[in-house]
């Protein structure tokens, strides 16, 4: 690892830790030369599915667009970020095991709408409405009676 301080190569562990649930490595360094401290996270590089856009397009997964998706169904809403985040994690990890390498955004926006039905019921139907693009009150009414039957 290259010291961002001195641009030296040469540099050594002082400590390594596992956070987010063991999925990153936190190591902190010292620069063998300058002296100098810093962390570096790692994380392993995984090949998420290729998403399939309504118009046939094929896109690469990105998180960001998964996580502002989310986000603006739960905005104002009081669900823990921690909450968010593994809901989130539980979408990618569900991806990862995935045997196929495209999943249709049909697909993806079932998965959401499931975390989100668990999370926050006002946040489902926000993204529902969206997602499957009601056109009046009634596809509103139907979503919500059927959320009271749950």
């Amino acid at each position: 690892m290259r010291c961002p301080f001195c641009a030296a190569q040469d540099t050594r562990v002082l400590d390594s830790r596992l956070i987010n649930d063991g999925d990153q490595v936190r190591r902190r360094r010292e620069c063998n030369v300058c002296k100098e401290r810093f962390t570096t996270f790692e994380t392993a590089e995984l090949t998420m599915p290729t998403v399939i856009k309504r118009n046939g397009i094929r896109e690469p997964f990105e998180e960001k667009k998964l996580r502002s998706g989310m986000l603006k169904a739960l905005e104002k809403r009081p669900v823990d970020s921690a909450a968010i985040e593994a809901a989130l994690n539980r979408i990618k990890k569900g991806l990862m095991d995935r045997s196929e390498r495209e999943i249709s955004t049909q697909e993806l926006g079932e998965k959401i709408m499931q975390e989100l039905s668990v999370l926050d019921h006002v946040a489902f139907v926000r993204f529902a409405s969206v997602y499957r693009s009601f056109q009046d009150v009634s596809e509103f009414t139907d979503m919500i009676e059927h959320l009271q039957k749950k």
